[in-house]
């Protein structure tokens, strides 16, 4: 699973307000088109976890589960599509479990809604 790096990126996926959300997760998510983009061809991951997660060791956390979950469970997700995994203040104190079944419902839904 590949980055998203620009801002424009970012912006583009939360924009488009589609989203699914758990306890301690959101996720925003965009189906591409496979004609319209030259980049289609993979999946790409955005993370945002702010400070109201925490101080930089909490947020840097966060950030590491979310990306070892999200190549666990990104054969659920559609070829073509950008995720931004947005991380709510209570992530910090979710438990490992916890963060992986959410992700796993929250990318199974974005799986059936892009049907």
């Amino acid at each position: 699973m590949e980055r998203l790096k620009s801002h424009r990126d970012f912006v583009g996926v939360l924009k488009r307000r589609r989203k699914v959300g758990g306890r301690d997760i959101v996720v925003h998510y965009l189906v591409l088109d496979e004609q319209h983009d030259d980049q289609a061809n993979h999946r790409r991951l955005g993370l945002a976890v702010s400070k109201s997660v925490g101080k930089a060791v909490t947020r840097n956390t966060v950030k590491r589960r979310f990306r070892v979950l999200a190549r666990m469970h990104e054969h659920q997700l559609p070829e073509h599509c950008d995720i931004v995994l947005r991380a709510k203040p209570s992530a910090a104190s979710a438990s490992f479990e916890s963060l992986d079944q959410q992700i796993a419902k929250c990318f199974a839904a974005v799986a059936h809604k892009a049907k």
